[in-house]
């Protein structure tokens, strides 16, 4: 199926794992976000994964191209409205899925997923909701990412 989708497509969805990674590390390291963004887009980090092979080994992958302006939009969208973003997820999390007892990773996720339902207007809302459900499952096991689609769900039937 993926052979089928168009290199502007995959470029957008590289642009979001790397926005989700780039978020992360802003806020574990404290970094910069002008020296974050930087090291993205010349390829100094964020260009392999690893993947998990049939055999329980792992095995690591370089990615595509992403598309650097979508990138270095939302990073900066992410960054300039976490406060808010941060406000509106608490509204929507409770017990043991509250934001705070999140990892940095879900957290990263999460708000990147916001700010982008919130935001953006020429992707359709369920497209948005599978490309981040997908990052979670790449992140995570079965509960996380079924979590990330109800709450994807609940926050863009609230918002658009």
């Amino acid at each position: 199926m993926s052979k089928f989708v168009s290199a502007k497509i995959k470029m957008k969805s590289g642009a979001r794992l790397a926005a989700v990674q780039a978020n992360y590390m802003i806020a574990l390291g404290q970094l910069p976000v002008d020296e974050v963004i930087e090291d993205f887009v010349q390829g100094k980090i964020g260009r392999f994964a690893i993947e998990d092979k049939d055999d329980n080994t792992e095995n690591m992958v370089e990615l595509g191209p992403i598309d650097t302006e979508y990138f270095e939009k939302l990073v900066r969208g992410i960054q300039s409205h976490k406060e808010e973003l941060e406000k509106s997820l608490n509204h929507y999390l409770h017990g043991e899925w509250s934001y705070e007892r999140m990892n940095g990773t879900m957290q990263a996720l999460l708000l990147s997923a916001v700010y982008e339902l919130s935001n953006t207007t020429d992707v359709d809302t369920k497209i948005l909701i599978q490309e981040y459900v997908d990052l979670a499952y790449a992140f995570f096991n079965k509960n996380e990412p079924k979590m990330v689609n109800a709450l994807l769900d609940q926050i863009a039937h609230a918002i658009r």
